[in-house]
């Protein structure tokens, strides 16, 4: 069975190279563009609204917007039914290994944090120490395909693991430091249709509509609750019942029908909604304040070497083995 299921996460991961090179070639793509002549008319075209009414519900928000909260929840959706299999069955079914991602990701953002508060603490822009936390997992996963086999399955399952790990941690921040208007009624609903979910997986409902509709449901109340939607894809996948993991599960069907999907069209997509910076005198003078300096040392030295001591501690300490 581990054989089995280290040949799947190979297929997966190797199935996200052709991802990884478009997320690449659309991040280098809207560089351009946003730098260009048609920069205006290329960045008012993702801040254009779009939505829907329908009765007292209205939603009518930027393409930007529909991009990152809703089809960014498909992706979390797919890549936590990944880590589900791992959990299950997989290279992290073994609670040591289990807990190395989790002390490494608890690494990857408590050392950047401190790093930024130490250049900015006292300072009006102290409250940014979350933005260094976060590793931003399309593209992390992205980087990690375009390698292919060159890396061993156990890293890569380790690191997507990781990458998981610490953008949900990244998340529930943002939902108690910088949520704004936050709806305790909205987040209960959404919470109650997860709960409900379970329920269905507890007593064997295996029909994969009933958890896709709540899901969508689910969403809805979680973006609502003004807590970071892209959470719902994560809760949704872990509610989905995995029984046996065989291709006859709907948790394995699910996850490689959205492979393509997801590779081909949510991550290019992705890329060319949060990469039209447009590079200016006031941005390049910017890098030198206190705010800039705390994000950009947090992210690049911060982040590995919190990564790096977090695992070498649990490993020292005999709480977690290196895969």
């Amino acid at each position: 069975m581990r054989k089995k299921l280290t040949a799947l996460f190979k297929e997966f991961s190797e199935s996200e190279r052709t991802g990884g090179f478009l997320l690449i070639i659309c991040t280098a793509v809207s560089l351009v563009i946003a730098n260009s002549f048609l920069a205006e008319s290329y960045l008012a075209l993702f801040k254009t609204k779009i939505g829907f009414s329908l009765g007292s519900v209205s939603m009518n928000y930027p393409v930007y917007h529909w991009i990152n909260d809703l089809l960014m929840a498909v992706f979390f959706l797919m890549v936590g039914l990944e880590i589900e299999r791992e959990l299950y069955i997989g290279e992290l079914a073994d609670f040591r290994n289990a807990l190395l991602p989790i002390l490494a990701a608890l690494g990857g953002m408590i050392v950047p944090a401190l790093i930024h508060f130490s250049f900015n603490s006292g300072t009006e822009t102290q409250s940014g120490f979350a933005i260094p936390m976060a590793t931003d997992i399309a593209f992390a996963l992205g980087m990690l395909s375009l390698l292919g086999n060159r890396v061993p399955v156990a890293i890569k399952v380790f690191l997507t693991a990781l990458a998981i790990i610490d953008d949900l941690g990244a998340i529930i921040i943002i939902a108690i430091f910088y949520a704004k208007g936050f709806s305790l009624m909205f987040f209960s609903l959404a919470i109650g249709i997860f709960i409900l979910l379970i329920i269905f997986n507890r007593i064997g409902i295996n029909n994969l509509l009933l958890y896709l509709i709540p899901g969508v449901f689910m969403w809805y109340f979680m973006h609502e609750s003004g807590v970071h939607a892209t959470i719902t894809g994560v809760l949704l996948a872990f509610a989905i019942p995995f029984r046996d993991g065989s291709k006859r599960s709907v948790s394995y069907k699910l996850q490689h029908f959205l492979h393509k999907p997801v590779a081909l069209l949510i991550i290019p997509l992705f890329a060319l909604a949060n990469t039209g910076i447009k590079i200016s005198p006031e941005l390049l003078s910017g890098l030198s304040s206190n705010n800039a300096v705390g994000i950009i040392t947090g992210l690049f030295i911060g982040k590995p070497v919190g990564i790096f001591l977090f695992t070498l501690l649990a490993v020292k300490l005999g709480w977690s083995s290196l895969p």
